[in-house]
């Protein structure tokens, strides 16, 4: 049972929620026929409750905190937004038509996306409707970007302020529950990203609840840290805790993303992302991930808890993209600068998990990483595009916008056969005209100043140090930036997009019916640099092997020597094949006693069975 909210029973509903000491608290229920004001008792620690007799669902209710009318922290859906009443909502009303989904570690192919851009209405309910579309992709679970409740109409969801409650702008509690349920008919797993690092700018109320839930004991890039481990952390971390069982218990989720990690300070001999991943999985009752967003390459963060370690399922790990990012697009600025993007620096990277296992950052002026050699593969996630990579550009540009079609194919080939646990970013399956930038709907001022230090954010970057310059950076508070950033789903049908997107579902069905190419459970892969900037892969599971040939840029030969086995090799698939583009150009193969010789004539990717 989860310990905070307006909780129905029989007869009434369970109020309970948090407050310091210091606090006086009454429940004032606007609407029902319980309505009036009560004053709410303390239990134990800092817990506040009262049991109303005739409470319902669909009630509103705000709390009367020394006289001021807020909402509630536990609040389960707010139809008015964060300044408004909370509504009572009954989980246990919802019918649900389908079991959950069954995890496993090397059946995972993520597809992250914004609900609010996803689709032209961005609702829950229209994100429904396009679920078949993505299993006939062939993804095997969605991760939504933050739901929680955030100010305004738009929001990327990192400005959440109550944790509880969907996001009004997509719709009432059971919306998200109807799209978890279709999920599941479907054989798709929802993940949703959730953020306990900080609170959004407007309509954080939590903290007049609790004056200790931030610290400046530590400090986080969005100022002080959420208290997790000083005087008053108790009553955070179990709101915090708490938050994580809801969602898993109220709405079936099949994991967690937790936000920015490095960012959760906490000297607590327990950390909290362990706790929250011991008891997200034991108010699931059944396997769930857990996942970890944290550009440290810690090892510890997968280890188990007897070993120290916080026990999540896996890590998001930067390092494969920023290789690829350096060798196709340049890039060399902020944390670009550690790379080189070299053949070799990728090989290692497809070998190891990630690149940094303790060299010293220039970016960060430390050393970086530890040791991943006894972290099974399937343990890092890899993307070529995600929100932060795409929306944290000044323009929010896409890699597919910047790089010639041959060797976007070629690295969407290299991410669908590495070892790790593939993510997509919604839309780059068809190579989306559309960018992701960065948007806001916060109240004038505080949004005047999301819009001065947005761009203030880019000056460093070549082409924006002059003011002018920085004016191009979309306005955050623009509704126009929003709309430029939802997803144009019938630009699919035109012949690029089409290709790109025959080319993915290719992929992603060669990934699911030969076991080779799954997530490995194994501590390594097999990658190295041949001839003249080839990347080869080998990827078996003791019953089949295949190599995968992937030149990122330019032309030229490669060779592999094979033994016995790889003289009556087959070719599975290349990226220049005439249903995966509009001009296609395919490498020519030869394949003898010698071994097997590979001409490219630009970039592109070869998929050989031996």
């Amino acid at each position: 049972m989860c310990l905070f909210g307006a909780l129905p029973e029989s007869g009434g509903v369970q109020f309970r929620t948090v407050a310091s000491p210091s606090r006086e608290l009454h429940v004032e229920i606007l609407t029902g026929p319980a309505a009036g004001i009560y004053q709410l008792e303390r239990s134990a620690g800092a817990s506040l409750e009262r049991f109303v007799e005739g409470a319902r669902a669909g009630d509103t209710y705000s709390y009367l905190i020394d006289g001021m009318r807020r909402p509630d922290p536990a609040s389960r859906f707010q139809p008015e937004g964060v300044h408004g009443p909370s509504e009572i909502v009954d989980p246990a009303a919802f019918r649900w038509r389908h079991d959950t989904w069954p995890f496993t570690p090397g059946n995972l192919v993520i597809y992250e996306l914004h609900v609010g851009t996803f689709t032209e209405r961005g609702t829950f309910a229209a994100a429904r409707e396009r679920l078949r579309d993505l299993r006939a992709l062939g993804v095997t679970a969605i991760e939504l970007m933050p739901v929680a409740a955030f100010a305004g109409r738009r929001n990327w969801g990192y400005d959440g302020v109550d944790l509880y409650a969907p996001s009004e702008n997509y719709g009432h509690p059971d919306d998200l529950r109807e799209l978890v349920d279709a999920a599941h008919g479907l054989g798709l797993g929802v993940i949703l990203d959730v953020v306990y690092n900080h609170l959004g700018p407007e309509g954080a109320y939590v903290p007049q609840f609790l004056p200790d839930y931030i610290t400046d004991r530590h400090a986080t890039p969005w100022g002080g840290a959420v208290n997790l481990d000083g005087e008053g952390a108790w009553p955070v971390r179990s709101l915090v805790v708490d938050n994580a069982v809801h969602w898993i218990r109220e709405y079936r989720l099949d994991g967690l993303r937790l936000d920015a990690t490095h960012s959760l300070v906490d000297d607590s001999r327990a950390h909290i992302v362990a706790e929250i991943a011991t008891s997200a999985r034991a108010a699931a009752g059944r396997p769930i991930a857990i996942f970890a967003e944290d550009h440290r390459n810690l090892v510890s963060l997968v280890d188990a808890r007897e070993r120290g370690g916080w026990g999540v399922d896996g890590i998001w790990a930067d390092d494969f993209h920023h290789v690829i990012r350096r060798r196709l697009a340049g890039d060399c600025d902020g944390y670009y600068q550690d790379y080189s993007g070299s053949s070799d620096e990728l090989a290692r990277t497809l070998t190891q998990g990630w690149l940094f296992t303790g060299q010293h950052s220039r970016y960060s002026g430390r050393q970086r990483g530890t040791d991943p050699s006894a972290t099974p593969m399937n343990r890092f996630v890899i993307c070529l595009q995600n929100h932060d990579q795409i929306g944290n550009r000044p323009t929010g540009d896409r890699l597919h916008h910047t790089i010639d079609a041959a060797s976007w194919r070629a690295a969407s080939a290299l991410l669908l056969t590495a070892p790790m646990t593939p993510l997509l970013f919604m839309g780059q399956e068809w190579a989306a005209s559309s960018p992701f930038q960065f948007f806001t709907d916060l109240e004038p001022g505080l949004g005047r100043q999301v819009t001065e230090g947005r761009r203030r954010e880019f000056k460093n970057f070549p082409g924006f140090s002059d003011p002018a310059a920085q004016a191009l950076v979309p306005d955050p508070q623009d509704p126009a930036t929003f709309e430029r950033s939802r997803l144009d789903w019938s630009e699919r049908t035109g012949p690029a997009h089409q290709t790109c997107l025959s080319l993915y579902a290719e992929l992603l069905r060669l990934r699911r019916t030969h076991g080779a190419l799954a997530a490995s459970p194994a501590p390594r892969g097999d990658a190295e640099v041949i001839g003249d900037d080839v990347i080869l892969m080998r990827r078996g599971n003791g019953i089949e092997r295949l190599l995968v040939v992937v030149r990122l840029a330019g032309g030229g030969p490669a060779r592999i020597e094979t033994d016995s086995a790889g003289r009556s090799a087959s070719i599975v698939l290349t990226t220049e094949e005439p249903r995966f583009a509009v001009d296609p150009r395919p490498p020519e193969i030869r394949i003898d006693r010698k071994g097997i010789e590979i001409l490219f004539h630009r970039p592109g990717a070869v998929i050989l069975a031996t």
